[in-house]
């Protein structure tokens, strides 16, 4: 298996990470990716503003598991701002998650924004959708 660091070799630039807020949450969205099923994720725009160095279009992320070991490498297609009301149903499917409806990504959505500690139907999320170039 690659290391990180071998990894940032072959992807200069790429930043290392972990979806969700906990390794089993890691866990499952990294199969998800790595599955073909979830191309696509958000974060709130404050906690995007605060990323160093902030992802932008083109830019490749190694995505770690729950146990911070490297399971895929995603390649950024695209980015927009949007408010968390108005993300729509062909979104929430994109993300992947659950059974795929607009209803569970809102669920979800604001139970991990409350749980971080900025939940608002008004708050502005950074939607991005990516493609995975390399699997590990």
């Amino acid at each position: 298996m690659k290391s990180i660091d071998e990894l940032k070799t072959t992807y200069p630039g790429a930043q290392a990470w972990s979806f969700g807020d906990n390794p089993e949450m890691a866990n499952a969205l990294a199969g998800l990716v790595v599955s073909g099923r979830k191309t696509a994720s958000c974060g709130s725009f404050a906690s995007y503003l605060a990323e160093e160095p902030a992802p932008k279009i083109g830019s490749y992320h190694i995505i770690l598991d729950g146990q911070h070991s490297p399971v895929c490498v995603i390649r950024l297609l695209a980015m927009r701002l949007v408010r968390f009301c108005d993300v729509t149903h062909e979104f929430a499917r994109k993300e992947g998650e659950g059974d795929l409806s607009l209803q569970y990504w809102r669920q979800e959505h604001k139970a991990f924004f409350t749980r971080a500690g900025f939940f608002s139907e008004e708050m502005e999320l950074v939607a991005e959708e990516f493609r995975v170039v390399e699997v590990l």
